[in-house]
């Protein structure tokens, strides 16, 4: 049984509408926030990421079976490991547009900001299970809670952007986006101003940290989520004070530089942070300090899985409910991120203004570099500085800096970089109207997802790699039928 293309989701066919959308923003969420800013001493946020890959694994039959999302497969299959907890699982992508609702016509004040991949949304409306978008809907295109819920962009598959081919981490952010436009409209897709990245990663590498910034910029994103020991101050030290925001700034070899003014998460152990609302408690030993000539409060950020955990499936609405029953709208208080910044830039600090950082160990690269920028330079430099030091690496910054995400799986690696090539040479320029572009762009990002190595060699990487000859077959098709 093949695939039913009739199941594949919208991910490139709204280029124009979506660009008229996500030009860059006005002020959103001051206007409509209810916190008396002049009284808050500090300010905390949260954010839930939530993700699930699609797989070969409808049935045994890897070339022949369909694609499902893995809940599915964990739903069919809740004897194995932990399956079990797919039924809750479940209840978690949507159970977050209840406990706000509920919260909210008690009077309280609560804050979160979701991260869901487009795989995932893609993957709920596969089972059939689109009660969760649309009980999700609820709080994402009714005005009453623009205030409390924030949603942040991603990459469409839950592609790490450094073990992404180049070209298409573009795809994935037009994909993501016009898959959420798909499912909520123009107006909500309006409101997304901060993007949260895959393993809370950040390309090390000059060129291709300067190709996703400037990708980002050019989408209307005006905010980047990044981990603590993933940046680095511009003369090589670590970050002095992580509760206020920076400007990440990305130059390449050619000396070309775009910059975005980035949020700090910080220490590690996300869930456990995030299910037990550890930030609302360290906010409660913080208060305000001189911040680029101003006085203003900090915001101590924690993003984490939002199902994935006995503490999250089982402690955070509990934590989360306890916190905002005590919330207001002074001292301590809740904040989603684009109302924190907004907030501090009504305060008179600029973008311009913010502590420059840049990623980690970049200072390395631009010693050697120096000003000698040349197509090229920032390879030689890594060369060179790879024959000093063998640990070297590009790879790590993350949420955890003991992951790898290229080395060590060139038999995933591969198949990918392949179908990459083949599919831009094939279509050099989109093609949304061509059923085989549509096709084979959607294999080339559900083969990049990090759960194809995160999980490591065996049942994972079978799978990667046949979704990539499943691309490969793609590309030779010629238009047969029209997607309506």
């Amino acid at each position: 049984m093949s695939d039913n293309i009739k199941e594949f989701p919208l991910i490139c066919c709204n280029e124009k509408k979506i660009k008229e959308t996500t030009k860059r923003k006005d002020t959103l969420y001051v206007p409509i926030s209810n916190i008396d800013e002049s009284k808050v001493t500090a300010a905390f946020g949260i954010a839930l990421h939530m993700h699930q890959p699609a797989i070969p694994a409808a049935s045994d039959d890897l070339e022949k079976t369909r694609l499902i999302n893995n809940l599915e497969y964990m739903m069919r299959h809740q004897e194995i490991h932990d399956n079990h907890n797919a039924p809750v699982f479940l209840k978690c992508y949507s159970r977050m547009s209840d406990i706000i609702r509920d919260l909210v016509k008690e009077g309280r004040n609560p804050r979160v900001m979701l991260d869901y991949s487009g795989n995932l949304l893609w993957g709920l409306k596969q089972m059939g299970e689109e009660q969760v978008l649309d009980n999700l809907s609820l709080v994402t295109t009714d005005k009453k809670y623009n205030r409390y819920v924030e949603w942040l962009g991603t990459m469409w598959s839950h592609a790490v952007v450094s073990s992404t081919p180049l070209p298409d981490i573009k795809l994935h952010i037009e994909a993501w986006q016009e898959h959420f436009f798909s499912i909520f409209g123009d107006e909500a897709l309006k409101r997304i101003k901060g993007f949260s990245p895959p393993e809370m990663h950040l390309p090390i590498h000059p060129d291709i940290c300067y190709e996703y910034i400037k990708t980002l910029n050019e989408h209307g994103y005006e905010w980047l989520m990044v981990q603590e020991h993933t940046i680095e101050n511009v003369d090589g030290t670590g970050i002095r004070d992580p509760y206020y925001p920076h400007r990440l700034v990305a130059k390449n070899s050619l000396g070309k530089a775009e910059s975005i003014t980035v949020l700090i998460k910080t220490q590690g152990s996300d869930t456990k942070l995030v299910g037990q609302m550890q930030p609302y408690y360290e906010a409660k030993t913080k208060n305000k300090k001189q911040w680029c000539g101003k006085e203003f409060y900090p915001y101590v950020l924690q993003i984490g899985d939002g199902e994935n955990g006995g503490v999250m499936m089982n402690e955070f609405p509990g934590m989360y409910k306890q916190v905002f029953g005590e919330v207001g709208i002074k001292g301590i208080v809740g904040m989603n991120g684009s109302e924190y910044l907004e907030f501090m830039l009504s305060a008179g600090i600029k973008k311009e203004q913010l502590p420059k950082v840049q990623p980690l160990s970049q200072h390395r690269i631009w010693e050697k570099i120096n000003t000698s920028y040349t197509p090229g330079a920032a390879d030689k430099a890594i060369d060179d500085i790879k024959k000093e030091d063998s640990g070297f690496n590009l790879d790590k910054a993350s949420w955890t800096n003991d992951k790898d995400w290229v080395k060590g799986y060139a038999n995933v690696m591969g198949p990918i970089n392949k179908l990459s090539a083949e599919f831009h040479k094939r279509f050099p320029e989109k093609a949304p109207k061509d059923p085989a572009y549509r096709e084979a762009l959607l294999y080339l990002l559900l083969s990049q997802t990090s759960c194809f190595r995160y999980w490591g060699s065996g049942r994972w990487t079978e799978y990667a790699k046949e979704i990539c000859r499943r691309g490969t077959e793609a590309l030779k098709k010629k238009q047969t039928f029209s997607f309506k």
